[in-house]
């Protein structure tokens, strides 16, 4: 089932591209993530993300994709009864919809796009630790959709393409510490066709 699903999916995006400017790809890159939370200092920590893309049309653009990630931060609260500190590690399901402009010939061309990301929460791993009474728990009570958007850069050259990006969030991943995650990728990738 899933072999004619595929072959299905290629078949279409073969006619599109006969028909309109079409490409799909598949990229890979670093991304550097921190949490920001109310009343707590953060850190940046590195992760990763590796998936597909396709983009449609040629001077304007619309370009879906659809990666995993790994992101996170580091948090610490400061020096008071009260105090913790922690580290939080995330694996995501990403999937932005982004709007595009192109400038340049075919096979040196420079983009600009933004648009919203949808990201799922597949995996999560943390270490929180707390000095004094203070609870805690629900400081790493994530939730597992959240929204942001993306906006950023690109180059293509011939078939490889290379963008940089910041991701914000419009939704907060911890509403109790008004948690919210940001990053900046930079990514490169194949166009298959």
């Amino acid at each position: 089932m899933k072999k004619y699903l595929l072959s299905a999916v290629l078949l279409i995006a073969v006619s599109i591209s006969a028909k309109a400017q079409f490409s799909l790809g598949v990229k890979g890159g670093v991304n550097f993530s921190k949490i920001s939370a109310d009343n707590v200092k953060e850190s940046t920590l590195a992760g990763y993300q590796a998936g597909l893309f396709a983009r449609i049309g040629s001077g304007l653009y619309l370009q879906p994709e659809l990666y995993l990630s790994g992101t996170g931060g580091k948090f610490d609260s400061g020096d008071n009864s009260q105090s913790f500190s922690g580290k939080v590690r995330f694996t995501n399901l990403n999937v932005p919809l982004l709007v595009g402009k192109s400038f340049g010939a075919k096979d040196l061309n420079f983009r600009v796009m933004a648009g919203p990301i949808y990201t799922y929460q597949l995996d999560k791993s943390e270490s929180l630790t707390a000095n004094g009474s203070g609870a805690i728990a629900d400081f790493g009570n994530y939730n597992k959709s959240t929204l942001g958007f993306q906006a950023g850069a690109g180059v293509d050259i011939g078939s490889i393409t290379a963008d940089l990006r910041y991701e914000g969030g419009l939704s907060k991943v911890n509403s109790n510490y008004g948690q919210r995650q940001n990053l900046w990728a930079l990514s490169v990738g194949f166009k298959i066709f």
